[in-house]
Order: structure tokens, then sequence, then C-alpha cells
């Protein structure tokens, strides 16, 4: 779908006026001077701190979880529960919401349903906060309409706050440019110094970690990732990604491509005159000067849950709007996405249910690609480009940019998605000799099957990778060493193990997962991520086989 501009293009200051009038107003007036009980208790003061604040500061740690804690008291489909722990000790909240019983707010309970399941995810990267924000109020909205089809008609898994070590180190200067919140945000990175938008395939932090068990446990089929854009000065109050990964389903992208995305697209523009689009910057590739998508590899949540045969969508509202329309746009954004799943959540499970089967019952020979990149030649669009206004920050004395209405639209190349450059065909299984131990458990780690071998040893036809060069980066890369191999799997030929291992086999709910951290050509597996440096440094064989 081409973006287009509207006729008269809505001022994103003038709409959030209409709105607040419209409906924001009478919920703050709803929470300042009382309102009917709600299962018998009077209503709470559910503001959040940008509103007390007039937008100047973002929520802490312990007022995420006291507002979901005390929405959980009061509405009798929500349920806070924990799926897992920052570097320093913070418990990561989980609102569970759908359930009518609390004994089924359970991952297994909530599995075992016949409802849709959507995680939303917050404030992965803690200058970021609209997201965080954005699922208060979300929050909010649901326990003041208790019979909302949100909390009554699917499970919700909600976590505002996944960055909570990082949200703590608030900083004036954190995202320097960006219109708030003036009081200071949090850092991109967690307390380990880590981009958990970097970690979904090495797992090195324990947010990242958490993050693979509860997709594991509690199953999602739909994710949402809620982030706040950089770079290029466009016109988009917000844009978006389906997984970008070329080993995503083909059947996933084609409907998050031609259905789920132009109808939002569409519902923004109509319901408030905002502009949304596919997620990119306006750059010089190749001499090319175009718009321009992010990274393919599944070290990206959304991509990593793409491949996880999720359907998954990122969000990013722009950085040059104000704190709170950036939360507007994202909180609208997360509205649209469900009134367009509401009615379709059968054709959604089965959209996800059919690509794990298919992986579960017949990967093992499928051709996957290892590697892509944009293409050389993309198709051109009509681009909405904007501008900004400079002000100074009240408290740093530093410039800071806030979007204006201009809009120009500039037709140039876009590029939206990964060409595969690369692929392999999928094997039977993998076999990890008793050294490769720390393979083994990353693998469990990201919930794909590991079956040890039998204490009698193994024996079977089996490849060997021959490892014709190596090429390790000159400096550290997200506290790793990345490598690159060059090299072929060789003709199978009869293998014999004793002392242990492991066997991983492909044709399992995460195959394709499996096999994109497995093989070594792959640009986002072990061997990229340096797990298998002490092997190459040293000349000695990968200790992993190939099941044919």
């Amino acid at each position: 779908m081409t973006p287009r501009p509207a006729l008269q293009p809505a001022s994103p200051r003038n709409a959030t006026r209409r709105f607040v009038g419209a409906t924001s107003g009478c919920v703050l007036a709803f929470l300042l001077i009382g309102a009917p009980a709600i299962r018998g208790q009077p209503v709470q003061d559910f503001s959040i701190r940008p509103e007390r604040t007039q937008w100047m500061e973002t929520s802490r740690y312990h007022e995420v979880v006291d507002h979901l804690a005390r929405a959980a008291a009061l509405h009798p489909r929500m349920h806070l529960t924990t799926f897992g722990y920052t570097n320093e000790g913070r418990a990561l909240p989980l609102l569970v919401v759908g359930p009518a019983e609390p004994a089924g707010a359970t991952a297994e309970a909530v599995r075992n349903t016949d409802a849709l399941r959507i995680y939303i995810k917050g404030n992965i990267h803690a200058g970021e906060v609209a997201g965080k924000e954005a699922l208060l109020r979300f929050v909010r909205t649901v326990v003041l309409e208790q019979d909302h089809p949100w909390s009554r008609d699917w499970i919700l898994l909600l976590g505002p706050i996944y960055n909570a070590d990082g949200n703590e180190r608030l900083d004036l200067r954190n995202r320097p440019r960006q219109h708030g919140p003036l009081a200071g945000m949090g850092t991109r990175p967690n307390a380990q110094g880590l981009d958990l938008n970097r970690d979904q395939m090495k797992l090195d932090s324990p947010e990242a970690r958490s993050f693979a068990a509860l997709l594991t446990d509690w199953d999602p089929h739909v994710v949402i990732d809620l982030h706040v854009t950089n770079g290029s000065r466009h016109a988009y109050h917000l844009t978006y990604a389906p997984g970008l990964h070329p080993a995503t389903p083909a059947s996933t992208d084609r409907w998050l491509r031609q259905e789920l995305l132009p109808a939002v697209t569409q519902a923004m523009e109509d319901r408030w005159g905002w502009h949304v689009w596919h997620y990119g910057n306006v750059m010089n590739v190749a001499g090319v000067r175009g718009w321009w998508t992010f990274d393919h590899r599944p070290r990206f949540v959304t991509n990593y849950a793409g491949i996880r045969n999720r359907v998954s969508i990122l969000s990013e509202a722009y950085s040059y709007l104000s704190f709170e329309d950036r939360v507007l746009a994202t909180e609208r954004f997360v509205d649209e996405i469900l009134a367009f799943l509401h009615p379709r959540q059968a054709e959604v499970r089965a959209l996800v249910d059919d690509a794990v089967a298919r992986d579960a019952s017949g990967l093992p020979g499928t051709r996957l690609p290892l590697r892509a990149s944009l293409p050389a030649q993309p198709s051109e669009a009509d681009i909405l480009m904007g501008s900004v206004s400079e002000e100074i920050h009240p408290f740093s004395g530093e410039i800071i940019l806030l979007r204006d209405d201009r809009i120009e639209l500039e037709r140039m190349p876009a590029a939206v998605a990964f060409e595969p450059t690369e692929w392999e065909t999928a094997p039977r299984a993998y076999v990890l000799g008793a050294d490769a131990g720390i393979l083994a458990e990353r693998l469990r780690a990201h919930g794909i099957q590991v079956e040890p071998l039998p204490a009698t040893g193994w024996r079977g036809a089996a490849q060997i990778f021959r490892v014709d060069a190596v090429q390790t980066s000159p400096q550290p890369f997200q506290r790793r060493t990345t490598q690159e191999v060059d090299g072929l799997w060789q003709e199978p030929t009869t293998l014999e193990i004793s002392g242990g291992g492991w066997r991983v086999p492909v044709d399992q709910p995460l195959g394709r997962l499996a096999v994109l951290l497995m093989e070594p050509r792959a640009d986002d597996g072990f061997v990229a991520w340096g797990f298998l440096e002490s092997w190459l440094n040293h000349g000695r064989p990968l200790p992993f086989w190939r099941e044919p």
C-alpha cells in the first residue's frame, strides 16, 4: 500500500485536544471527582505520572507495578503475575487479562484455552517510554469499562516495563533530541549494558531468557513490541514492521502485509487523520537515496517472534512528536490492531497453528534462508517527509525537536522487506557432542526440544562441516566477539559418538529457530555470536553434526 497524505493533515496537538475533550477528559474527570463502585470498591486515582506532571515525567517501576496491582484488584478478569527477572533482580510484571478466575490465569491454563492469545510489550529501550505509558492507559480503560470486549473475548498478556533496570536510570540527556519527558527518561541498554533488542538469539541477559520462556510457556499467537523511532525527519506519526527475516512463514508475512497492516494504516488515517507506514529511514544505500527498513536478523524481538511462527508487529512512534502524542499514537495503533483482530480471532489462530503444525511434521528437507539483504532495486513509493521546529530544553538548555505539520510527498525507492541471499536445506536433526553443552543449554532456554543421546552411544549417518576460513571481528559487539565462517557440509559418513551428547530434531514447532541457531553460515546463530570461538580459533572441528 502506498502512503498518501490526507487532504488537510491534522495537527497532532489539535488532534490530541479533540481526543482529550471527547474521551480522556471524561476519564480524568471520572478519576478526580469520584465514580461508581467497581466490584463494591470505590475507584482509585488511576491517572499515570505523565498526566499528573503535565507530561514532564515518566512512570517509575514501582508505579507501574502498583498500577497493575490495583487494576487486578478491581477487575474480575485481570490477574497480575511475573514472567522473570531483570539483571538487578526486579520482577518482570505480566498482567493476564481475560480468564474469569485466578486459577485460569496460569501459563498452562491459558495455553489450553481456545482463546486467541496476544502479548504486548513496552519499554524494551527505557528511553522509549511511550509504549509503557500507553499500556498503563489501556489497562485503565479496561478497568473503567468492566465488560470491555478486550478483556472478555481473548487473552491479553501485558508487559509494560521490560527493561525495568534501565527505566530507573533517569537522565535528562538520554535520547537528547527527543521532545520529552523533560524530567528525564531511562537508558537504552539494561543494567549489563546490553541492548535487549539485540539479545534474542544469544540470550545473554536474564530479560531475554525470561522473554523466550514467556513465549514457550504462555504461547501467544500475536506479539506486539512498542518502541519510539530514531532517525529521519519524516511525517509519519508512527511506523511499523512485521517480522522481517525471510524465514518467517510466507503465509504469516503475506497476511500481515496484505491484510492487517494496510487495514490499520487506513483506519488510523480515516479515524484520526494520522499517518502510519512501514518502518524505515531515508538513506543512501549503494548510491541510491530511498526509504530503507531496518535489520532482518532474529536478534530483534519482532523478527525472532516471526521465526517462531507468531504474528509479530513492531510499533515505532515518531521520536519528535510531543511525549503526549507519542503515547497517543501508540495507544491508537494498538487499539486499531485489536479492532482488526477481534472479528478474525479464529483466522489468526488457524494461521499460527497451521505454521506450527507444518514445521512440527515436515520441516526437514525444506530450504530455509540463512542470510538476506535489502533489494538492489526496490519498487518506488510516495514517502511523507516532514520537518521539525527547534526548542530549548528548559532544564538542560540543549536543543530538542518537535514535529510540525508540514508534509512533503517525495517519490523514492522504498525497501520494506528483505530478500534471501543464501539458503540451506533443513536436516533431520543436529547431533551435538558432549563438549557442546553450552549450545544444548541455550537451545533449551529458547524452548527448543533437545534429547540426550543414549548412554550406550550414538551411531548413524552424519555430515561434518568443513571450515575453510574464519573471520573474527576486531571489536566486541554486545560484549561478544562475532565471527563468520566460510565452508560447506560434507557428504554423509558414518559417525559414532560415545560419552554423552544431544540430538536436536528439526521436525518440531521451533525447528526453523533451531536451524537458524545451529547452521554455521546463518548470520545470527551460535557461530555468528562467537559461541564456537574456542573451536574456530584453534582449528578444531565443530562439536556438532547433521543427520541428513
